[in-house]
């Protein structure tokens, strides 16, 4: 999981674009790697987007243009959603929300310990956990 965390902290950092010299190679090539391993390279991307970021890989040494590197951020995030996992995923998109959710509804009725609950993994994992296996509300 550390790794998926630098991995996305890079992501971030590329997201402005003023400093396109921070998607650093080697993290590119550890995503590659990955993603190879785990199976996504295949799937997640077209080919492409395997070609731009294997000639990268091999011929870049620094990414300096924009174009490059706004491409670059597209694989990469698509390839860390990809990696991140079903539940990692759900809490962010459900689990998250419904926290928040519960939180402000706790709060209105006076618990003021309630405010922390929605940055609590635990819980959030909990709620994402019970809504799955909820046979009315899963579809996956």
């Amino acid at each position: 999981m550390g790794l998926i965390m630098k991995l996305s902290k890079l992501v971030s950092l590329a997201d402005g674009f003023r400093k396109p010299d921070r998607l650093r190679i080697d993290e590119l090539a550890k995503i590659r790697l990955r993603a190879i391993r785990n199976g996504f390279w295949f799937k997640v991307l077209n080919r492409l987007e395997r070609g731009l970021m294997t000639l990268a890989l091999k011929v870049v040494k620094e990414i300096h243009s924009k174009v490059l590197a706004k491409a670059l951020h597209s694989i990469v995030t698509r390839l860390l959603e990809a990696l991140e996992g079903t539940v990692s995923l759900l809490m962010r998109q459900i689990g998250v929300p419904l926290a928040k959710k519960l939180s402000l509804i706790a709060q209105k009725w006076g618990n003021t310990l309630a405010r922390k609950w929605s940055s609590d993994k635990s819980f959030v994992r909990f709620l994402t956990i019970m809504y799955l296996n909820n046979p009315k509300v899963s579809t996956l």
